[in-house]
């Protein structure tokens, strides 16, 4: 993700769909955003995790700035999204924060048990 990622000049918000063993069903940016904000929404990302039958779901999107600091709202999406995934049965496993070479992961942070 971060050779994919980390030359974007907006933010992308990418979904990585996981089946029972953890591998990947499929991976979709699902939104783009300006130089500074990517607005998402859990509606579509868990739509596509429930159309592709995914058992888990990874999310990773980037800082065109290079600083992988999260922000107020990846914080609050993040909580969103973790919120919804255990009312669905379908758990996010980690959201990733991709800054030029770097990466900020969440659960390594203890923000996602």
């Amino acid at each position: 993700l971060i050779e994919e990622m980390r030359g974007l000049k907006q933010e992308n918000l990418v979904v990585i769909l996981l089946d029972t063993q953890n591998r990947m069903i499929k991976k979709k940016t699902l939104f783009i955003g300006t130089v500074n904000q990517s607005i998402a929404h859990p509606r579509e990302i868990f739509r596509e995790a429930v159309r592709h039958s995914a058992t888990g779901i990874l999310i990773a999107h980037n800082h065109p700035s290079g600083d992988t600091t999260p922000s107020k709202e990846d914080k609050i999406l993040t909580k969103k999204i973790v919120k919804n995934g255990v009312m669905i049965g379908i758990p996010l496993l980690d959201h990733l924060i991709i800054g030029g070479e770097k990466y900020y992961s969440f659960r390594e942070q203890g923000e996602i048990g």
